[in-house]
């Protein structure tokens, strides 16, 4: 056996992820890319629509910036900024707006107390100790002769990464909801517009599911080749 580090039946699960996540991340840029193809009747930009909603909700410590990249907005709670992409912040596109207010959706949760969003920032530090350290330990408990308490240590730090994705789930979903809300009850998109917003939400909302099964298998992975095992 090669314990996962050379050629063994269970590298499949890894492919399999892979597969997963990539189908997720090229739908949500296909269907992000159809409708930032289609402006909005009233004309205003993601930055202009999200500081709008902002204001009508009494967010006025937030500020909204310009980041680069593609699909790399984002809402950081700990500096309160809202960051919108290259993709995004001058765009006056369907998708792009979507995709602002489900980033005010975030600040709203921040405003809000919202208990998930709250535990995830609580876990940001385990599992950021999760990623780094996780493979190191598990590839030294190898080295030193499979030692299996390194590397149970090292899967108990890898499993911090499937909790902290499956706690983003619920918070990446009720932004969404509340974008969609947001956008229903407002003036800035139609209610024919509104479908194409949905669609641009579900899409990235099925990255976030994509990660957690991807993350999922992996562990399932590891815990096939090592969980069982003692010292």
């Amino acid at each position: 056996m090669y314990y996962g580090f050379g050629f063994d039946w269970t590298f499949i699960l890894v492919i399999i992820g892979a597969v997963i996540a990539g189908l997720a991340q090229m739908n949500v840029t296909a269907t992000f890319n159809r409708y930032n193809k289609i402006n909005s009747r009233n004309n205003v930009t993601a930055a202009q629509a999200a500081q709008a909603i902002m204001d009508d909700a009494g967010l006025n410590n937030v500020r909204v910036n310009h980041i680069q990249g593609d699909l790399t907005d984002n809402y950081n709670p700990s500096d309160k900024t809202l960051n919108l992409s290259d993709s995004s912040y001058e765009s006056t596109s369907i998708a792009a707006i979507g995709v602002a207010a489900h980033e005010v959706g975030h600040a709203i949760q921040d405003q809000k107390g919202y208990w998930p969003m709250k535990l995830r920032s609580m876990f940001v530090p385990l599992v950021n100790l999760g990623s780094t350290a996780a493979f190191p330990i598990i590839i030294l408990g190898v080295v030193l002769g499979m030692n299996y308490t390194l590397i149970h240590i090292g899967i108990y730090l890898f499993s911090l990464i499937l909790i902290f994705q499956i706690i983003t789930l619920p918070v990446e979903f009720n932004a969404s909801m509340r974008a969609v809300n947001i956008l229903t009850t407002g003036n800035i998109l139609s209610q024919d517009e509104l479908p194409a917003v949905k669609k641009v939400l579900f899409a990235a909302a099925l990255t976030y599911v994509a990660a957690v099964l991807s993350t999922a298998l992996q562990f399932l992975r590891l815990v096939l080749l090592f969980g069982n095992r003692r010292d």
